[in-house]
């Protein structure tokens, strides 16, 4: 009996996807949890694997399309193996590939499911594949039972898998902040994908298409200018004692196994001006203005030429230097290595953006609808400053804070920023 690929959701809110690229062709054999297809939701790239070894009968779903999840993909069986519903013709045609001389795999149950363990997410699947984890002796602790990437991995951490952990699940060490003066041993950068440039109509020009990821920043942009009235105002920022604190305390991180860069510092300085003004953490809706409860900052990760994601790390209030420090290592690593969940990149409440890397003061960032401000960090220098009426060279930013003007005024803007300033220079 053929095995059914469904779309499958992605996240809690996710209830669509689009398919990028099939990684395997039509009529070629494919092996269980290998990687069938990529699946774009959110600026999110997630490779389906194959819920079942054999050969892909069937494509239902061409690539660029967008459809619902549980709309089905594509077949996966034997050569002349009778096909269902869904589209699908009565008989599928028999791909110019030699018969398997082993016997056929057992009947496959439907995408993501068996028949013992319940539903089986992607993630999850991918987990047992690449460390070939057999999921009948994985303890679900999820409802129902249902295994989560937690119970594999935590299989995997109890020593009954001897497979190395995979890179994207261990800290990783790309930031928010690639390196400035200030900025000592900064990882290395993952190199982007470069779109295939075609031949343009003018004589020596060149078209480099759309991705799907471009697209959509592009639509979130235009969308967000037309939606709220943006207002920045610039403050400047002695990170004198940040910078200190920094040096003396590196060491300690790094036997924790985290990277202390200035990215944990900043986001700590955000949520005290979000309690101090908890207007700024707010969404405007018809009815008024919803002040958030929970505090889910997004951080803005460059991904080269492909564009940017903003990741979010939630309740960041309640989190340490050091708890923030590993969720800037974890999320900025697994964004640059592509392997963030849709869910991970909603349900923020405000944003931050580093646009000095190559050296810009300030900048005019664009709200991360329909959050109520964004805050841009400029590049970290050396400059001469009168203080106390003498003149010293103390490490300074520009921090330019945009701002929803249907919510904020310019004194709860200032106000915000302000106490963002009073955090990072009478850092303790």
């Amino acid at each position: 009996m053929a095995t059914k690929v469904v779309m499958p959701q992605l996240g809690e809110s996710v209830v669509e996807g689009t398919v990028t690229r099939w990684l395997i062709a039509e009529g070629s054999p494919v092996e269980e949890f290998q990687a069938l297809l990529e699946v774009n939701t959110d600026k999110v790239d997630t490779e389906i694997p194959s819920p079942a070894s054999g050969l892909l009968l069937k494509i239902l779903v061409a690539e660029g399309t967008t459809v619902r999840a549980g709309t089905p993909l594509a077949w996966i069986g034997q050569p002349g193996e009778t096909l269902e519903d869904s589209g699908a013709p009565a008989a599928a045609h028999s791909p110019a590939v030699p018969q398997p001389s082993a016997p056929a795999p057992a009947p496959a149950p439907a995408a993501g499911r068996s028949r013992d363990l319940g539903f089986i997410s992607p993630v999850v699947a991918k987990l047992a594949g690449e460390f070939n984890v057999d999921l009948q002796q994985v303890k679900g602790s999820g409802e129902n039972g249902r295994i989560t990437k937690k119970d594999v991995l935590a299989y995997i951490e109890a020593g009954k898998s001897k497979a190395e952990p995979a890179a994207w699940e261990t800290p990783g060490e790309g930031d928010l902040f690639r390196p400035t003066e200030l900025q000592f041993g900064a990882g290395a950068k993952a190199p982007a994908k470069e779109p295939a440039p075609v031949q343009g109509t003018d004589a020596g020009g060149k078209l480099i298409p759309h991705t799907s990821m471009r697209r959509a920043i592009a639509a979130h942009m235009l969308e967000s200018k037309r939606t709220s009235p943006h207002v920045t105002t610039v403050m400047e920022a002695n990170l004198a004692r940040v910078v200190a604190h920094r040096q003396a305390h590196q060491a300690a991180f790094e036997r924790e196994g985290q990277r202390l860069t200035f990215t944990p510092y900043f986001i700590a300085a955000v949520t005290a001006g979000l309690k101090a003004v908890p207007l700024a953490n707010s969404s405007w809706q018809d009815e008024g203005v919803l002040i958030h409860p929970r505090i889910h900052i997004g951080m803005a990760v460059s991904l080269g030429a492909e564009g940017l994601i903003v990741p979010v790390i939630r309740d960041a209030d309640n989190l340490s230097l050091l708890g923030l420090a590993r969720a800037v290592n974890d999320l900025a690593g697994r964004a640059r290595a592509h392997r963030l969940q849709p869910d991970e990149v909603k349900g923020g409440t405000f944003s931050i953006t580093n646009h000095g890397t190559s050296g810009s003061l300030f900048a005019t960032p664009i709200i991360n609808q329909p959050q109520c401000g964004i805050l841009g960090i400029g590049a970290i220098q050396k400059r001469a400053v009168v203080l106390d009426d003498a003149i010293a060279i103390r490490p300074m930013v520009y921090l330019s804070f945009t701002f929803d003007h249907r919510i904020l005024d310019g004194d709860s803007a200032d106000g915000f920023l302000s106490s963002v300033v009073k955090t990072l220079e009478n850092w303790q």
